[in-house]
């Protein structure tokens, strides 16, 4: 059971790393997706599962206002005119 829990923590962090990566990188690579909303609903919605198999016993309500966050805070990052990312509150939504 333990070991589960680990591997799935191990799961979420690579994910977490990688679509944080993304989000941040100036010029990410170009995706099959071609919608930017599809895009950012895929990502959250697997750091959504992940984080329910990585962590089973927190309520849905705290993992959902903590992967809210992140999504908040990807915005805020991406608003640094260096990235050439834009800032979209509906991405956020979309997260």
């Amino acid at each position: 059971m333990v070991t589960s829990r680990l591997i799935w923590r191990l799961i979420l962090l690579a994910a977490l790393v990688f679509a944080v990566t993304m989000a941040l990188l100036p010029h990410p690579p170009k995706v099959p997706i071609d919608s930017d909303k599809y895009q950012h609903m895929l990502a959250f919605g697997t750091l959504t599962i992940l984080s329910v198999l990585a962590f089973p016993q927190t309520p849905l309500l705290r993992i959902g206002e903590r992967l809210s966050f992140l999504g908040a805070m990807i915005e805020v990052v991406q608003s640094i005119p260096v990235l050439h990312r834009d800032c979209d509150i509906m991405d956020w939504v979309a997260d």
